[in-house]
């Protein structure tokens, strides 16, 4: 996602979520709680996505934006090295 400094500071201003806490949330940094992403989302009209905002699992709360379009790819599940996991 191509979002300016500038955006950023509107979109935090609107949104009355802190600048940084916005920034490190829209670079995988940290996961921003869940009503909060949506809340986001439609306060932007979209422009931010709730995928944006917690990149490191998304799917898992809201599998129905799954293929929607826009949407990141989902990650394949990475085997359990041998003697680790199950």
């Amino acid at each position: 996602m191509d979002i300016t400094v500038a955006d950023r500071n509107e979109i935090a201003a609107l949104t009355g979520v802190n600048e940084q806490y916005l920034y490190q949330c829209l670079t995988g940094r940290k996961d921003m709680k869940t009503r909060e992403a949506v809340r986001v989302e439609r306060l932007t009209g979209g422009k931010v996505r709730r995928w944006h905002l917690r990149k490191s699992d998304w799917w898992l709360h809201w599998p129905e934006l799954i293929n929607a379009e826009g949407a990141p790819a989902v990650p394949q599940e990475q085997p359990a090295a041998e003697g680790q996991g199950a």
